[in-house]
């Protein structure tokens, strides 16, 4: 078991890095374990790849801010990893970074998350390959495992320290407290996660199955109507079948309705109106932008002659 930290830092978590990662696992494993009727056609090629399918283990960047010795962890970005060389897609990393800083100027990457049960030992590549980056970073880790009887959130965070062991000083992990910090938007949001209930009474995933179900259904009939469909106009363009001019007009009609997305003329007004659209988008931001320094250099001017004039006043 990891060792607790002495850094004496203060580490705030908001609850959107956890809603990132559960996300961020939940998708991975969803793709890696298709529906039974899928995986009737094949098995897993070895016990390995069936156990990593059963558990993956998803990886990203924790953002935030550091304040003094406060830390505060903010949001998260999905990172691509390679398991057979334990390396991470360093341009992916510095195009993800270069984007967050757009968004938000204001956040630093602090380190790392992953899933698993508890730290291992080729967590610490990664750890030292961050290192460049942030000179400490943290490691959030999530523990995906269902325990109901654990009140207690399935999340560790971890600091880097130098430990000598065997005379042979050591970068271990060492596990550190932290606290659960929320924004007004985060507290609404969470709450109001918290209150969903079901209509029916099942569970949430039964009614996500339901709803899946429902719509592969629909697709199918239209798949198999569109293949009828199909099947018969060409019957008829052979002459296997009388031509008959109130079918093909109704089959015209129904053609017509849709999108034509594929033509050429389609595409240059979309990316006209698209171009349009962010010219206006753009124009807005700069005739924002302009009228608040405007307002601002007002009321300073302002302020200075109510002072001036006070002051005359009083004279």
């Amino acid at each position: 078991m990891a060792p607790s930290s002495s850094s004496g830092l203060t580490f705030k978590l908001h609850p959107l890095v956890i809603v990132n990662i559960s996300d961020h696992y939940t998708r991975v494993k969803t793709q890696l374990n298709p529906p039974a009727s899928v995986c009737a056609s094949g098995n897993a090629s070895n016990n390995g790849e069936a156990m990593f399918q059963q558990n993956p283990r998803v990886y990203g960047c924790v953002i935030g801010v550091q304040r003094g010795r406060t830390v505060e962890i903010f949001n998260s970005f999905e990172l691509l990893y390679d398991p057979s060389t334990q390396t991470l897609d360093r341009s992916f990393l510095e195009k993800k970074q270069e984007l967050y800083k757009k968004v938000f100027p204001d956040f630093y990457i602090l380190g790392w998350y992953s899933t698993g049960n508890d730290a291992e030992e080729s967590d610490m590549h990664i750890h030292k390959a961050l290192m460049d980056i942030n000179e400490s970073p943290v490691y959030v880790l999530l523990n995906p495992a269902i325990n109901h009887a654990q009140k207690d959130l399935p999340v560790t965070i971890y600091e880097s320290e130098m430990h000598v062991i065997d005379g042979i000083p050591q970068l271990i992990f060492a596990h550190t407290s932290y606290t659960i910090e929320t924004v007004e938007a985060e507290r609404i949001s969470v709450d109001h996660v918290a209150h969903l209930k079901p209509s029916d009474g099942g569970s949430a995933a039964t009614q996500l199955a339901a709803h899946l179900t429902g719509i592969h259904s629909a697709i199918k009939m239209l798949s198999s109507r569109i293949k009828v469909l199909s099947q018969y106009l060409a019957a008829m363009q052979k002459g296997d079948i009388p031509c008959e001019n109130s079918l093909l007009r109704q089959v015209s009609s129904l053609l017509r309705r849709l999108p034509a997305m594929e033509s050429e003329r389609f595409q240059d007004d979309f990316l006209m109106e698209y171009n349009d659209k962010l010219l206006i988008t753009y124009l807005a931001m700069i005739t924002n932008s302009t009228m608040n320094e405007m307002v601002d250099k007002f009321n300073i001017a302002y302020d200075r002659n109510t002072r001036r004039g006070g002051r005359t006043a009083f004279m």
